[in-house]
């Protein structure tokens, strides 16, 4: 994909990856949405559109949709663990769409989805830290290195004051230390 000056290309190969990446976070905690929300397949329809962009399909409309679909289902939820695990799914059909244009909220769409996975994490170990922490080392060894080559071609994660934009900006410099 071409792309304007200052920015760079992605293949669908390293998009891929990066679905691939954000999909596994993802399917961790589907379950997480599904039992706090039964009857509601947005989600699970997100993270089954992802996979199969993953898994050779074209990128379409499906991923799309389904990542708009997840977000809704997102701010529908009724816990915090529930609009996490949406959120991921949602995520993960939209790495599909990553642009590359070198924006650090573009890091988002590569690491949200592992952040909102380590937040549900702590927050059903009673708001343990060191749960998140396990989930973020996990995502740190799941990355391969060529996410870690998509991921340098970013700014650093945005600062920000949520929990979640706190994980994601620690997997960010984690992820950037460990070549």
């Amino acid at each position: 994909m071409t792309t304007g000056a200052g920015d760079f290309e992605l293949t669908v190969e390293e998009l891929r990856v990066v679905a691939r990446y954000v999909a596994e976070s993802a399917q961790e905690v589907l379950p997480v949405f599904e039992e706090g929300v039964p009857g509601d397949t947005r989600p699970r329809a997100a993270v089954d559109a992802a996979w199969e962009f993953v898994n050779g399909a074209r990128r379409t409309r499906l991923q799309r949709v389904a990542a708009l679909d997840a977000h809704r289902a997102a701010r529908e939820a009724p816990t915090e663990a529930a609009r996490l695990a949406a959120r991921a799914a949602g995520d993960a059909a939209a790495a599909a769409y990553l642009h590359p244009i070198a924006k650090a909220t573009q890091v988002g769409h590569l690491l949200r989805g592992a952040a909102c996975a380590a937040r549900v994490a702590e927050l059903r170990a009673g708001g343990d830290p060191n749960a998140a922490d396990r989930l973020l080392e996990q995502a740190r060894r799941r990355a391969s290195p060529v996410l870690i080559d998509v991921l340098d071609r970013y700014p650093p994660a945005p600062a920000g004051r949520s929990r979640v934009a706190h994980l994601m900006s620690s997997l960010d410099a984690s992820l950037r230390t460990s070549r």
